[in-house]
């Protein structure tokens, strides 16, 4: 089964040449080798680069051991750059096998004509701190788990039943080859504990991994609502009889965002134009992952729609933010009420903005008016989209309100000028 990339291809042909290490990052087994060694390999040959001027190295592999010293592996590859004046692209993957990998590419940004893109998989390569190891002498292309559009790409199956799996498994890629229900759950819960979670142990040295068992299945619990490590702390005090104080939270927090298994989303001032501190939101990079997290139990549709609305923004290039919204009117009493409101996402990419509500259904006048009461107190013009569950082509209401269904807004990139 052959995953089209083309997202991550093109960002990838858009840099070569540039100067720098292209550095391809992105949680575990969300196909990064996939992409290098069989995708941008083949671009590379299908655009007429002769088969000569490509240097591979899958340093996992037992027969390229002898590589994983750096000078040994720093020679070979110069010895392999071709002297005819015509570019050699360089592609290393597994690259932290090599002891001192970073010396190694900083060299080989010394050497003409080497072109060099990099990934790797252990705990300190994942991590988001990579890129500042070569400030200024790196690219990084950011790989995630499949979007909605890839996956449909392959599924063999109508598109709401597509959309019932991946709400469920999500898109981590392997998952796919899977047909078995037990079997796809079984490798997402292994992937999570054995391969994530002992990156994270082991590259900061965490000491009690029970603690930071608990702190992912409170923020799995919790996916997509408005937390911070004092409220975790008092969680863990009031329902897990635990005391775990909020400076150790933070540290954890930070451990999984640079592992790139949560991101954090930081509430916006809509009207103020400013960031507002805590409390803030927590995605998972993939909702399979996050299922995994809570037995595949806890799988409230409306928080994991909001989830995989979040993740498809972050595809697009779109900086993310939960929008805030404060009105004021008069208590029955006479005295002057705030009531906070919130829009789920605010989008912004350049000068366009996008506020971007998720609603399972807006079926209910009631219920549709709860969801538009804060798209329709924002004071500016730029488009605003409530994206519901069921299908539904993009459509707009007198108040200039955009409406379109979960599956025409992840399977069209332009959805959101629709």
């Amino acid at each position: 089964m052959e995953i089209a990339r083309d997202r991550y291809l093109q960002r990838l042909v858009e840099r070569q040449g540039n100067g720098l290490i292209k550095a391809v990052t992105g949680i575990r087994r969300c196909g990064k080798s996939y992409l290098l060694l069989k995708l941008f390999h083949r671009h590379l040959l299908e655009s007429g680069v002769d088969e000569g001027h490509i240097v591979e190295v899958a340093l996992d592999d037992r027969a390229n051991k002898a590589l994983r010293d750096p000078d040994a592996l720093l020679s070979y590859l110069r010895n392999r750059i071709a002297q005819d004046g015509q570019p050699t692209y360089v592609i290393l993957d597994e690259v932290q096998m090599v002891d001192e990998f970073e010396d190694v590419l900083n060299s080989l940004l010394h050497v003409d004509g080497a072109d060099v893109y990099v990934s790797g998989s252990n705990s300190e390569f994942l991590s988001s701190d990579i890129v500042s190891k070569f400030r200024g002498r790196s690219d990084e292309v950011r790989v995630r788990p499949l979007s909605f559009a890839e996956f449909m790409s392959v599924y063999d199956g109508p598109a709401d039943e597509g959309w019932d799996e991946y709400v469920m498994h999500g898109g981590m890629p392997l998952a796919l080859s899977y047909q078995r229900v037990s079997n796809k759950e079984e490798y997402l819960r292994g992937l999570f504990q054995r391969v994530y979670l002992t990156d994270i142990v082991e590259r900061n040295h965490v000491a009690n991994v029970a603690e930071l068992d608990e702190l992912v299945d409170v923020l799995a619990s919790a996916v997509g609502s408005l937390t911070n490590p004092s409220r975790l702390q008092n969680t863990f005090r009031s329902v897990k009889g635990k005391s775990l104080d909020d400076k150790t939270i933070s540290s954890y927090i930070g451990y999984l965002e640079d592992a790139y298994l949560v991101t954090e989303a930081q509430r916006y001032d809509i009207k103020g134009r400013a960031y507002i501190g805590s409390p803030k939101k927590y995605y998972f990079e993939d909702v399979g992952l996050r299922n995994a997290r809570v037995g595949f139990r806890q799988v409230e549709e409306n928080h994991l729609m909001e989830n995989i609305i979040y993740n498809e923004l972050l595809l697009r290039g779109y900086n993310v933010d939960v929008g805030v919204l404060d009105k004021y009117g008069k208590s029955p009493e006479g005295k002057t009420e705030r009531r906070r409101l919130e829009v789920d996402f605010v989008a912004t990419l350049g000068s366009a903005r996008y506020y971007v509500q998720s609603a399972l259904s807006v079926d209910d006048p009631a219920k549709r008016e709860q969801e538009t009461r804060s798209l329709l107190g924002i004071p500016d013009s730029f488009r605003k989209i409530v994206v519901v569950k069921g299908a539904m082509r993009p459509r707009r209401d007198e108040d200039g309100i955009t409406y379109m269904g979960i599956r025409d807004f992840l399977l069209d990139d332009g959805s959101l000028d629709s």
